[in-house]
Formats: C-alpha cells, structure tokens, sequence
C-alpha cells in the first residue's frame, strides 16, 4: 500500500476557499483571545477598535503591525495573552543590544509547533525508518527543540547532535547511518570540507539523503553546489523565534518556494518603505499573523525579511501559499554610494564561479571620506598556483558585481582557509564604516 504524501490530510489538501474559510474562523478567535494581552488590550483601545472590526483576512489593515521594539519594549512578559502559570517554556534571542525578544508557549502551542515540523519534514519524503541528525544549536534557539519535536513525532530515530564539533558530526554519519540532516548553508559547506580533509565520500560513506537548510538568506548556486557536493537534495526552511521557529514555511519536492502553513498564519508582503500592500510576485517586507497559537499570538508581526508570494499553482496540489526564498532582511541592506545592496546579491554572482569555494566576507571601510566596499572570496586550493586565472577572476568578477550591484567593489581572492570559520550563522558583512 503507497504512503501518503501528506502528514495532515486535511489541512494540507484544503482549497483556497477551505483555507480563506478557516483563516476567518481562527482570525476572529485568535483576535478576541488577544483582549487578555495587557498589550493588545490597550492598543485596541487607542485605535477605536473592538474584536467585532476584524472579521476577515482584509479587515488586518485596521490593526497596527507588532514590532520586535514592541517585544522588547514589553519585555519580558507584556504581550502574553494567558496567564504565565499556563506556559511551559519561552526562547529568546540573544539580546545583545538592550532586552531580548522573548516568546512564551503553553503545552498546546509545543504541540503544534511539533506537528508543523513533522508535516515539513514528511512532505519532503521523510519517513520513521529514517535517520535525523540536528547541528542545530539547543537552548534558546529555536532550530534545536524544533527540529527535535518534529523529528520525534514523525517517528524518525533522532540524532541531537547539536551544533558545531564537525569531526564528531561526520562520526555520527556514519556510525549512525544518518539519512537526514538540519544546518545552515554555511556549515554544510564546513561539513564538506572536513569530509574531503578526513578521505569521506559522503555518497560512497555516508547514507544522507536529505539536508534541510534554513536561518541564512542563499541563493540558489548555493544550495545546488550544496547538493552536488553532499549527493543530497537540499530542502529550504523557514522559520523564526516570534513564530514558534521552524516549521512556518517548507519547500515541497518541487523546491519551487516555500508552502507557507496557511492555518497557522496569515501572510501579507508589503512595502517596506510606505507599509502598503504589494501584489503577489512582487518582492516586499514579509508580515505575519499567529492564527494557532495559545500563549502569545501576534497580529500584523513585521519580520523585516525580504521575500514575495509566488503567483501560480504548485504541481505539488498544495493549495497552500508558497513564498520566495528569502532575499535578505530590510534592516541588512547595505547602502553604499547612495545604492541599496543586498548581501544575497553579491552571493549569487559568487556562487556561478566553479573556481570559488563557499566562504566569503564583505567589508565596508572609508578612507578620506570616500565609502569603499570589500570582497574578499576563497578559491579553491587546486588554483593556489594558477596565478593568471587568479587574477583574470579577480577582474571578471569585478565587472559582473559592478553590473550588478551598480558600484564597484574591491575584489580579493584569497587562499581556503583565510578568511574566519563561525560555527553559528556565517558573518558575511562586516561595516567598520562608523570607525572613522
């Protein structure tokens, strides 16, 4: 008998009709259910608005977005809509300027969470007999405990490796028969590299499948250099902290955008400059509405992400909203001689040279009160020699960024192994700008 393709049936096969419907129910009740929140309670009040204004998905702009100043600002516990003896775990983020974000759960909303999971995880073909393994770090960030949870309530034999420690990653590869792995596209690339310096074929040594890779903007060059080197197919995720964490949104087999889960949020692209909406296709500021979630729901969430929802049907049958990989954040743009820049950008011209290998950093300096930009990029060690291609590179990438991004970079190719190794999220921009 064939295994179905979907972990819940019947949210994951509902029509546009039935998911509109079921938006309405949840946005009604999740909006009267806010009145508990000190925070929304008040902000109601200020507006003129009652629960009774928002009816449905196009009622949203009546409501004023949720900022992370305003998580802050009510930090720790002001935007909670049940009392704290019904949570039973928060995540934070690292808070290092001024007070963290904070996100509490109750028991239903880790429940939740983990069925979101598990329904990514299943859409892409995982399965009990499967192995997962997580590089993800524990603790208060949410990639660890997600992927756990989900993992666990799929059925799969879990591996909570957790992150960095790359020799003993590969170790439980193989000793494991890992068939399924979660990292950041730039630890999957690290991952490699150890494989190659240790004499490991992840194809031959390995039994890896499947990777899924999420929490750093890549372009595509990326994740297909990321499979071809790993001989895996390589899923995209989406999540964040003010959502739950992973499980918000998921490529299917097609890989051709992420379903957005559309019975736990509402999704709205604006512009990031004038807060008006954006029609489907256009790339804009991603915002979100919790229409699942106990603890703490937010309405109108801005997430500064950089995306836009794809126009068209999935040849998956999902019905669900399927969005963009992520171009970068609004808040990460890069202006540089009156020019907007996107890291994401530069990437992607990056990652269409075979000669380069993954890491990169970009560097921003002034000097006599002219701004400058610095790419510095590793080549790949069997050109450490090869001088004139080197330096025919260095030129020909100069020109195709400069096409690109409008200005023209300072390009420097550099040795593997040069520039710094993060086992967290790679730090791809530096600006030393506000030095001078």
């Amino acid at each position: 008998m064939s295994v179905s393709p979907y972990f819940h049936p019947e949210m994951e096969t509902l029509s546009r009709s039935g998911i509109e419907a079921l938006q309405s129910e949840r946005l009604r009740a999740t909006v009267r259910h806010c009145m508990n929140s000190p925070f929304y309670k008040k902000r109601f009040a200020e507006c003129g608005l009652t629960p009774d204004d928002i009816r449905t998905p196009a009622d949203l702009y009546k409501i004023p977005f949720t900022t992370k100043q305003d998580l802050r600002d009510t930090y720790p516990f002001g935007i909670a809509s049940v009392p704290l003896e019904k949570c039973v775990r928060l995540h934070s983020s690292s808070g290092t300027t001024g007070n963290p974000t904070v996100v509490l759960h109750s028991a239903r909303d880790l429940d939740q969470w983990a069925e979101a999971v598990a329904r990514c995880l299943w859409m892409v073909g995982c399965r009990p007999d499967d192995v997962f393994q997580n590089s993800s770090g524990y603790g208060m960030f949410t990639g660890g405990l997600g992927f756990q949870y989900g993992a666990e309530r799929l059925g799969m034999l879990t591996v909570p490796a957790g992150a960095g420690n790359t020799l003993r990653q590969i170790k439980f590869f193989t000793d494991f028969g890992t068939t399924v792995v979660h990292a950041i596209p730039s630890y999957a690339g690290r991952l490699y590299e150890v494989m190659c310096q240790n004499g490991i074929d992840p194809r031959r040594d390995t039994k890896l499948r499947t990777l899924v890779i999420g929490a750093e903007p890549h372009s595509e060059d990326t994740r297909r250099r990321i499979e071809d080197m790993l001989g895996v197919k390589a899923y995209n995720s989406f999540g964040m902290s003010e959502m739950c964490g992973p499980g918000v949104a998921f490529e299917c087999p097609e890989q051709n955008g992420m379903h957005i889960w559309e019975d736990y949020y509402i999704v709205e692209i604006v512009d990031p400059d004038t807060l008006e909406p954006v029609p489907d296709g256009e790339v804009g500021e991603l915002v979100l509405t919790t229409i699942n979630r106990e603890a703490m729901p937010l309405l109108r969430y801005r997430t500064r992400d950089l995306t836009r929802i794809l126009p068209g049907d999935c040849p998956c049958g999902r019905a669900h909203k399927r969005l963009d990989r992520m171009k970068g954040r609004s808040d990460d743009m890069i202006i540089l001689k009156g020019v907007n820049i996107f890291p994401i950008q530069i990437e992607t011209v990056l990652m269409k040279y075979q000669e380069l290998a993954s890491d990169y950093l970009i560097t921003l300096e002034s000097h006599e009160d002219n701004d400058m930009m610095r790419v510095e990029v590793e080549f790949k060690e069997e050109y450490l020699d090869d001088y004139a291609r080197l330096q025919n590179l260095e030129r020909d990438i100069t020109r195709r960024l400069r096409d690109e991004i409008l200005v023209t970079p300072l390009v420097r190719l550099v040795p593997k192994g040069t520039l710094p190794v993060s086992e967290g999220k790679a730090v791809r921009v530096k600006d030393l700008r506000k030095q001078y």
